[in-house]
């Protein structure tokens, strides 16, 4: 017998349309958080993405880790170049796909961010004790596994 249950399909938009709601919330927080570093939640985004990786990232890297697209991150990327935040590297594997690097400047500011983020995750934990994180994280990641698997996607047939 399954124990896999059968949901409505207007279970699913409504998980959606809060999804919608959460991302413009915490983007809207998220600039708020920041803003005294002198950027937005878009920017944090990429900062974030080489901030905590190993090294060194290309944009579709970048785009790949936060869920953007390679045109958004390569927006953020030559805008936070031109204001000093990373520093650009020849790639060898690759001649047109630079690599970003964060210079002092961004690291301090990737460093002020996770401080940042540290004392805002903290207070909402305090405001959610009996949240079950681990379902939800589970929810989610498995919605975004199917939703990557649609091919191709509803509503761009060919």
């Amino acid at each position: 017998m399954s124990t896999q249950q059968n949901h409505r399909p207007q279970d699913i938009t409504e998980l959606m349309l809060l999804i919608f709601r959460l991302n413009g919330t915490l983007l809207e927080r998220g600039d708020q958080l920041v803003a005294h570093l002198g950027i937005n939640s878009a920017r944090w985004q990429v900062l974030g993405a080489v901030g905590l990786a190993d090294g060194p990232q290309t944009a579709p890297q970048i785009a790949a880790r936060m869920g953007i697209s390679r045109q958004g991150a390569q927006k953020q990327l030559h805008k936070l170049v031109e204001e000093g935040y990373f520093d650009v590297l020849p790639n060898p594997q690759h001649a047109r796909s630079p690599l970003y690097r964060l210079s002092p400047k961004g690291e301090r500011t990737v460093a002020g961010t996770q401080d940042c983020q540290a004392r805002w995750t903290a207070q909402l934990t305090q405001q959610l004790p009996d949240a079950d994180f681990d379902a939800a994280r589970q929810t989610l990641q498995q919605l975004l596994r199917v939703l990557e698997t649609l091919s191709p996607p509803i509503g761009e047939e060919k």
